[in-house]
């Protein structure tokens, strides 16, 4: 069983990575007991949250990777020249 505290932190967890990839803040997130919350007008169970916190983390860290990529082949290009 989730307590609280994972809760309320599943839910900071999933607005920080939310802030990351869309760069605002989610619409609709807040709790409505020790188990379950509401996002974007779903009701999900708390692991559920957990998981789509991770998806997001995931797109994030793809997103830095590519623009890593972009800019390390400029950097190679411009040594070149």
């Amino acid at each position: 069983m989730v307590n609280v505290i994972n809760v309320k932190q599943a839910m900071f967890d999933y607005a920080q990575a939310y802030q990351r990839v869309y760069h605002r803040r989610p619409r609709d997130l807040h709790a409505l007991d020790h188990e379950w919350v509401i996002v974007n007008g779903a009701r999900l169970h708390a692991v559920e949250l957990e998981y789509l916190t991770r998806q997001l983390q995931h797109e994030y860290h793809q997103e830095l990777a590519q623009k890593r990529s972009v800019v390390n082949r400029l950097l190679k290009w411009l040594r070149q020249q």
